[in-house]
């Protein structure tokens, strides 16, 4: 998931929703952190997540990969040239883990995070809060799911504190059938018809693949020409929850939260914690 920038035109509909936040409504919206407290410390590392903790967050979020072992590691591109500082170019899905393992992915975004390392799924879940949200992106198919689950039983994990979520529905319908215990959100992301000027897909495409994967939410690219008010209720309406990411504008959190939504995902969580009042 990737940050969205504010229209110009937007911005002072934002700045009155701010006003009328201020005024009404409640604080109920749980911030979470974007591949933890991914703005201020190496993104998806335990340190990431630890901070994310001690900035307010009331969840986490991170992106997972299987390994050419079978293990689900916690990265969110396909290889790992971006976090190496593009000094080691490895593939997730050929690499084994113990070579994951020895790369550094905190030296990329400062000197202060040198020595960090991918984590693995058992670990995140060993750093996670009693009663934290921990929102678990797959990045594949639902042949991860299996190795997922897997892991979630041998840690004992607490399944009321899992949201998995994927941009792929099949994937999502299969966490519902594998770990009907555990709460799936299908993520959706817009582009503009160049012919029309319509974003897609439209609220009823999204909703029609909300129920044939049998989801339990939506997780929104947090676009305000696509996520409405109109938007929200309709969503309400269908009986799905609303997460929109990824939200790092104070000004834009604020609007989301006038909106009702359930949680706000974000790289700065302690920001977004303090401009909704939190």
């Amino acid at each position: 998931m990737a940050g969205q920038r504010i229209p110009t035109r937007l911005l002072f509909l934002l700045a009155v929703a701010g006003f009328m936040v201020g005024q009404s409504v409640g604080f109920g919206q749980r911030i979470i952190a974007h591949r933890g407290a991914s703005g201020d410390a190496p993104e998806n590392t335990l340190l990431a997540f630890r901070l994310a903790w001690e900035q307010g967050a009331d969840g986490i979020e991170g992106d997972f990969r299987l390994t050419n072992d079978h293990q689900p590691v916690c990265i969110h591109d396909a290889d790992t040239s971006r976090i190496t500082g593009g000094k080691t170019k490895l593939e997730v899905a050929k690499a084994t883990f113990a070579q994951l393992r020895e790369l550094d992915v905190g030296r990329w975004k400062d000197e202060r995070f040198a020595g960090e390392r991918i984590a693995t799924l058992a670990e995140v879940l060993s750093v996670l809060r009693p009663g934290g949200k921990f929102f678990l992106e797959i990045k594949g198919g639902p042949e991860l799911v299996h190795p997922i689950a897997e892991v979630l039983r041998q840690a004992k994990a607490d399944l009321s504190q899992i949201v998995i979520i994927s941009f792929d529905h099949r994937t999502v319908a299969e966490v519902r059938r594998t770990l009907p215990e555990v709460t799936a959100y299908w993520l959706v992301s817009y582009e503009k018809d160049k012919e029309t000027g319509r974003w897609k897909p439209s609220v009823d495409e999204i909703l029609e693949t909300l129920r044939a994967a049998n989801a339990h939410g939506l997780g929104t690219q947090g676009n305000p020409e696509v996520v409405t008010e109109q938007f929200v209720r309709q969503i309400r309406q269908g009986g799905f929850e609303l997460n929109v990411w990824t939200i790092n504008d104070e000004g834009l959190a604020r609007y989301f939260q006038q909106l009702g939504v359930d949680s706000i995902t974000t790289d700065y969580p302690l920001r977004i914690r303090r401009a909704l009042g939190r």
